[in-house]
Formats: structure tokens, sequence, C-alpha cells
């Protein structure tokens, strides 16, 4: 099939970090689009005036939770990217609010595809529909069909894995006008670039202990990094060929991967931040994992009281302390997938903002 041009495609979460990558490129790069629609609770004016004269940039400014906001947006669209989520690991959201969007607003978003006839749909997973696992399992140089003990005891990632199935579900299923629709999901795993909020936080929180940081985690233990731009490229070419080949990417899954290297959460920020004169202090990992177990113990009981929240907890410590890393070229032989942005060219960009924190 050929994908016709006037396409309209909706962005959920649109104004979000991976979302302003999204529209650039699809106005930059996707000929058939005609126009892009961004849906989020909380809207960017800024991003209206990427639109161009081929193509124009609609705002909505909605809730993914409800349902008729969710439906009016969805009118007249022909593909859906679904970006929109929750993204806590310290507690810091109520389980049932992350669940809510995450799960139910992905609910909403298959019903109103079903309802209009909305043919196709590509979800924004994350890697943390499998892991790492709580437990410390490492995933080494992994694939899409690679065994792993999936264990999760945190509400964003089950979150996660539960809309990933719904959506992998509903593929082939048929929707109003006597059509079918063709879902596909990509599971980025660490994603870094410009408007990296982690980034700066990972910045602000070693301005703030005087310019230290402090390093358990072993140079052996790697997690995966993908730069945004080429997560944004890899939707826009699945967004392409579901329309082209929807027996081939309907139901599938696909790890987002690029060039860059692989290594461990600080190993890798610093490779950015290192010209701000931070410097490491090395404490002992059993020092981390105490404090981590503290972290947690309090904020069961001081939850009547307030919503203790900090960085550390177990999860995010077992996270940073277990290898996962990916090793595949299934998007490359399903959609021709290459990165558009080479490690160095990622690297300079987000060079060139973070030393705007200076600014």
């Amino acid at each position: 099939m050929t994908v016709q041009p006037g396409r309209v495609y909706l962005v959920t979460g649109g104004c979000g970090f991976l979302g302003q990558h999204l529209v650039r490129l699809l106005v930059e790069k996707e000929e058939t689009v005609s126009e892009v629609r961004l849906f989020d609770l909380h809207v960017d004016p800024s991003l209206e005036q990427l639109g161009t004269e081929r193509v124009k940039i609609r705002l909505i400014q909605g809730d993914i939770t409800d349902y008729p906001t969710v439906r009016d947006a969805l009118q007249g669209a022909h593909l859906v990217i679904h970006s929109a989520s929750l993204v806590d690991v310290h507690y810091r959201i109520p389980e049932e609010t992350i669940r809510a969007v995450n799960v139910h607003g992905t609910e909403n978003v298959l019903r109103a595809c079903e309802e209009l006839g909305v043919q196709y749909l590509v979800y924004t997973s994350s890697m943390n529909v499998v892991g790492p696992n709580s437990k410390g399992d490492h995933f080494y140089r992994g694939d899409e069909d690679t065994e792993y003990n999936v264990f999760h005891d945190m509400a964003y990632p089950k979150s996660k894995a539960e809309a990933e199935r719904l959506v992998l579900n509903a593929n082939g299923k048929q929707i109003s006008g006597e059509k079918v629709l063709y879902t596909c999901a990509l599971r980025p795993t660490g994603i870094y670039g410009e408007n990296h909020q982690v980034m700066k936080d990972f910045y602000k929180r070693g301005m703030k202990t005087g310019s230290w940081i402090l390093r358990a985690i072993t140079n052996n233990i790697e997690q995966g990094r993908v730069y945004a731009g080429n997560v944004a490229w890899m939707h826009l070419l699945a967004c392409r060929s579901l329309q082209e080949r929807p027996l081939l990417l309907g139901g599938q899954v696909y790890f987002c991967y690029d060039e860059s290297p692989y290594k461990n959460f600080v190993d890798f920020n610093m490779q950015f931040l290192s010209g701000f004169g931070f410097r490491e202090v090395r404490i002992p990992m059993w020092l981390l994992w105490a404090a981590a177990m503290t972290n947690d113990l309090l904020h069961t009981l001081l939850r009547p009281l307030c919503n203790y929240s900090p960085q550390l907890n177990r999860y995010t410590l077992a996270v940073a302390s277990t290898t996962f890393t990916v090793s595949t070229d299934k998007a490359r032989r399903h959609f021709g997938y290459q990165p558009l942005y080479s490690w160095e060219e990622s690297r300079c960009r987000t060079q060139a903002w973070v030393q705007t924190f200076r600014e």
C-alpha cells in the first residue's frame, strides 16, 4: 500500500520530551503528513511555530483519562502515536493515578480508534516493560525474543507492561467502517538528548552537593542509551511502514537502539557533565543499599503524615546496578531503520544543550 498525502497524525503526550523531537521530525521528514495534532495535559504554545505551509501544528489540551476529550482529538485522524504516560519510580505519584493515565488512558485511545475507524496506532512503550527487574537479573545484549525473568513491583513498569499488552492484543481487531486496526510498540532504552529532565536533575543534584557525585556502581554495569532524535526517527519509520506493510509490523514490538555507548547511569551522564568540575566520591555498595532500605522504610512509616519520596530507593538502586543492554536489528529488518543521528552528532547536540545550564 502506498501512503497517500494529506495524512493527519495525532501524538498523545506531544508536548513532552519525546513529543517535541517527534513533531520536529514529522514536519521535516514526513511528506505525507498535512497536520500534526499534539494532545497533552500541558501544551507548549511555542511548538505551533514549527508548523509550515505544508504541515499544520494543532495543539489540543486535554486529559488522556477523559474519554470524550480523547475521542474528539482523534476525530478525522489517520494514525495515532500514543506516547502519553506518567513516569515515576520514586513513589511521588499515587499508583492509581499512574494506572489511570498509563492503562486507562491507553484503553481510551484504543476505544476511540475502534469507534472512529482510526486504523493505525504506534505505541511508545519502554524497556521497563521487560526490565531491569528488581531481582537484579542482568539482560546482556538481548533482543526482542530473549527470555528474561520479568518481575515488577513498581507501579510504572507494571502499568506500561499492561498498556503494551492492550495495544498489541488490539492488533487485527475489527473497527468502525469495516476496517482493521493495526498496532505495534516501540521500547526505548534510556532516552537522552536536548530537554531531558533526568539529565538536568542529575546536574542540579551535583551542584547542590558542591559538585560531588556519589559513586558505588562498578564500571562493568551497563545500561543501554538511545538518543531522542533516533527514537523519534524510529517512530516515524514505523508509522510509514505500519501503513504500507501492516501484516508485517502489526502486533510486533521493537527495541529502540542506536550507536550510543553502553555505560552505567553515572558514567553516561558524566560524558556530558564532566566539564562542570564534578568530582566523584566512592562509597561502598552496602552503604547505598542500607540507605535505600532506610528510605523505603521511612516512606512507609511517614505515609500518613507526608509523601517522603527521595531519589534513592530499592527499585532505583536495583535498576542502576543491573546490566540491561540490547543488541538487535529487528527494526532494520522490518522497516529499514538506521540511526538518523550518529553517536558523535547525538553527543554534540546534547552537549550544546548541556552548556546552557551555565546560563
